[in-house]
């Protein structure tokens, strides 16, 4: 059945910027407060309070409008968007309408099968988040609803997509690419959890070939890819069993249930003339020059799709290692910082990869609380460059930096872990083992190469680990075969 139908998608996303203080107001944004102790007469809308704009808001705003090819607007204006809500403090909220920010942008997305598909951007638009309604959610509230209005004002951007989307598959590329954009920015800390990006999905089906759009439902503040996911599948499938029934799909604003994996309806979806829009009396218009653009251009950091393409260019590592270090960019950071110390790009993208991410995750932590730096991390490898350690007693140092946070020189030089590289030392090894194994020695001589293995590791033993492994097997090779 699906397979007669299109899926359309639009999306809104809701970013919440990562200003000190709210976006009309000197009021901290710090999440996880006392209820209503962050709020003052501007964001509880007492009378005579009049609101003063965030410059570093319109930065970022500025910034992700960059990031996503949107044109920034010379000119934009706030309105009021007015509607009821306990925790909606003024009766209206303060965002823009007809003149936003930022126009016409796009992001690219890689689909399943690698073929590239353009998202459109319609806009992106500055506006001011409401407070939280909280109903019951401890046993002592129970039957109880309370408003905190610590969020009320934080700032926001509602970066809002064309309906160009046909898949959950193809929302979630381009949810995830935003996310990853937006925290590269520094504009947003991306955490789904707290609400700091959030999504509604506009999603609406139609017969395959049918140029007009279908009614759409809005389906409104998911924090979760996998929710978000799940919503749009669930969406899908309830519109088109309505249309396959001969019913009508409503036009309406959804809630998604986690627990069951439904959607149900919250209330009928607004137009704009129902908000009545009209510009705010109390804000001047936004102008915005084209030096500040270029002030905010020379701020922008390398952004991760061009980073991946320089990694593998530059440093001459596979598509694959390029896609891992670069999903962060402190993680990307600290390899480009890595490889600037050392010089060898794959082999600090080996150890970036491997030990450095998994002590991360054993540890539950991220790249910017790593104990052991870039420096150190280089400083070891030139170690094994220079046959100060192997590349097995690597690890152990590496374990040990970990913990102590000492660098290399001084952990091996406390442990005794220097590489054993007199010959003679290593001869004298050899010639002892040789001596109390004569079966494996003939065994060796008599064509069975397996063995040489087995007197590999009796050396790696008898020394500890510290032999030279290339000596060794120089010296075992000529040894064995009577030298």
């Amino acid at each position: 059945m699906l397979s007669k139908y299109e899926t359309v998608i639009g999306l809104e996303v809701h970013v919440q910027l990562t200003t000190a203080t709210k976006i009309f107001c000197g009021c901290s944004t710090r999440f996880g407060a006392a209820p209503n102790s962050q709020t003052c007469p501007v964001c509880l809308a007492l009378p005579g309070a009049l609101p003063v704009l965030n410059g570093k808001a319109v930065d970022f705003a500025i910034l992700a409008g960059l990031a996503t090819h949107c044109r920034i607007a010379p000119r934009s204006i706030f309105a009021r968007k007015n509607y009821f809500y306990p925790d909606l403090p003024k009766g209206y909220q303060i965002s823009q309408y007809e003149l936003p920010i930022c126009e016409h942008g796009h992001l690219d997305i890689t689909l399943e099968d690698g073929a590239t598909k353009r998202i459109g951007i319609t806009r992106i638009h500055m506006e001011e988040d409401a407070g939280k309604s909280m109903h019951g959610e401890t046993p002592d509230t129970s039957g109880s609803s309370f408003v905190d209005l610590n969020r009320a004002g934080t700032p926001l951007l509602e970066i809002v997509s064309e309906p160009d989307m046909r898949s959950p598959e193809e929302a979630i590329a381009y949810l995830k690419k935003l996310h990853q954009i937006v925290v590269y920015l520094g504009v947003c800390d991306g955490n789904l959890e707290q609400g700091s990006f959030r999504c509604d999905a506009n999603v609406s089906v139609r017969p395959r070939g049918q140029k007009e759009f279908g009614t759409r439902a809005e389906i409104k503040n998911i924090n979760s890819f996998r929710f978000i996911k799940q919503a749009i599948e669930y969406e899908v499938e309830r519109q088109i069993e309505l249309i396959e029934n001969g019913e009508k799909v409503v036009q309406e604003t959804r809630l998604f249930d986690p627990a069951t994996g439904v959607t149900r309806s919250m209330r009928g979806k607004e137009d704009a003339h129902d908000y009545r829009y009209f510009p705010d009396p109390d804000l001047v218009p936004l102008v915005v020059d084209e030096a500040w653009i270029a002030r905010m251009r020379a701020q922008m950091p390398e952004l991760p799709e061009a980073r991946r393409a320089r990694f593998v260019t530059q440093y001459g590592i596979p598509e694959y290692d390029a896609e891992v270090l670069t999903a962060e960019r402190a993680l990307a950071d600290y390899y480009d910082a890595c490889v600037r110390l050392h010089g060898g790009a794959k082999v600090c993208a080996n150890w970036v990869m491997g030990e450095v991410i998994r002590g991360l995750n054993e540890q539950g932590v991220a790249i910017a609380e790593c104990p052991v730096s870039p420096e150190m991390l280089a400083g070891m490898l030139k170690r094994i460059d220079d046959g100060t350690i192997s590349g097995k007693i690597a690890k152990t140092v590496f374990d040990e930096m970990w913990k102590s946070g000492h660098d290399a020189d001084r952990i091996i030089a406390e442990k005794g872990l220097k590489q054993v590289t007199d010959t003679g030392a290593i001869e004298a090894i050899i010639d002892e083992i040789l001596a109390a194994n004569p079966g494996q020695v003939e065994e060796y001589r008599s064509g069975k190469e397996k063995v040489f293995g087995f007197f590999v590791g009796l050396v790696m033993k008898a020394s500890k680990g510290k032999a030279n492994p290339a000596a060794v097997n120089d010296l075992l090779k000529k040894k064995l075969a009577g030298g």
